[in-house]
């Protein structure tokens, strides 16, 4: 998905492109890349399109709202999908049981870590609903994480982007 795509969604949709494009990139669709749809989120609040406070805690809700759904489908039929994914994909098995076991470790500590590390951050729920994680503490640390990371990149673009924006064109 392009920056200028992304553009034209929050221009015309606001608040609930947000939501949706953060939600779906947190539902580890491909195409949805934080790294672009972040910061475009910031430089959207600095131009008076949505507060930078509002952006923070839209993105927070948009980010749980997708991890909850995977964790709880890892949860519910994890058991069932790991033998199928493994077969699929036989290489990821030893990652998925390295994650699996770093959060049987490391518990909510593993997930709120997880949460800052590209690639990872969105993946993190599966091996969390599997091990059958709490789901208030895995809630807590993911909160935690979505919201650095999303703090991170959002503010990126909130306090540099009109400066790069103005310097590109």
């Amino acid at each position: 998905m392009s920056a200028e795509l992304i553009r034209f969604y929050l221009t015309h949709y606001g608040a609930i492109a947000v939501f949706t494009i953060v939600f779906l990139e947190y539902l580890n669709l491909p195409g949805f890349p934080a790294g672009i749809i972040m910061p475009l989120a910031g430089i959207w609040a600095r131009g008076g399109g949505l507060s930078l406070p509002f952006t923070l805690i839209l993105c927070l809700f948009a980010g749980l709202a997708g991890s909850w759904i995977m964790y709880w489908v890892s949860r519910l039929a994890g058991n069932w999908l790991l033998p199928k994914i493994y077969n699929r994909w036989p290489k990821q098995k030893d990652l998925i049981e390295e994650k699996c076991q770093l959060l049987r470790d490391k518990g909510a500590v593993g997930v709120f870590v997880s949460k800052l590390i590209p690639m990872v951050r969105t993946l993190i729920c599966i091996p969390a609903g599997v091990i059958k994680m709490n789901f208030w503490k895995y809630t807590l640390a993911s909160a935690a994480g979505v919201f650095l990371w999303n703090l991170v990149l959002i503010g990126a673009g909130y306090f540099v982007g009109d400066a790069v924006l103005n310097f590109i064109a």
